[in-house]
């Protein structure tokens, strides 16, 4: 069985929206975007690269729709010899979504369901990973999707923004298995589902 590996960079307070960019996620007005680059290091670098995989053995990618719109209108066009652009379009991305738009970006598959994630999870292939998608988080910790979660914590507390975290019905206990700190103060934590 595959696993899902939830990855995000987030505030102290949670926050995880437009962290890449001043664009990446103008929504609800949140104009605070592109807040976690300032806290870029090499640490941080290779611990995004390490759940990004390589172009020999790329990880699978979950993405929500308007996550999937974001990367789809940069990451295939960046230069070949950029280290996440190649790789994240040849891996296969799962799309969960309700809407009917086309899917363009190479070896994109629409999921309409938890039930359909559930299906690929118990296929053969890499491990999923999760990329933004502040949504899915609560749905897939709802229904013990996650297997594990990689974040970034930045030490930085931005009072708005869409968070990580939304509610479950039931606690969602996790185990700590690595953790680091970045020159910068970003708290680099790896935990695992605690069935």
């Amino acid at each position: 069985m595959r696993k899902i590996i939830a990855s995000a960079q987030v505030s102290l307070d949670g926050v995880m929206q437009g962290q890449g960019s001043a664009q990446e996620d103008t929504s609800d007005g949140f104009d605070l975007g592109g807040w976690s680059m300032k806290f870029s290091d090499a640490k941080t670098g290779a611990a995004i690269m390490g759940v990004v995989g390589t172009f020999d053995k790329p990880y699978d990618l979950l993405l929500g729709r308007k996550t999937y719109d974001i990367f789809a209108s940069y990451w295939p066009y960046v230069p070949a010899d950029n280290p996440i652009g190649p790789v994240f379009t040849k891996a296969n991305k799962y799309v969960l979504t309700r809407g009917s738009a086309k899917l363009d970006w190479a070896n994109s598959h629409k999921m309409r369901n938890i039930d359909d994630l559930r299906k690929v999870k118990a296929g053969d292939g890499p491990d999923i990973v999760l990329w933004g998608s502040s949504t899915l988080y609560p749905q897939l910790l709802e229904a013990n999707l996650i297997d594990r979660l990689q974040l970034l914590i930045c030490p930085i507390v931005l009072g708005k923004g869409k968070k990580l975290f939304g509610s479950t019905s039931h606690p969602v206990n996790m185990k700590l298995v690595r953790n680091d700190i970045s020159s910068t103060g970003v708290i680099m934590a790896t935990y695992e589902h605690k069935g």
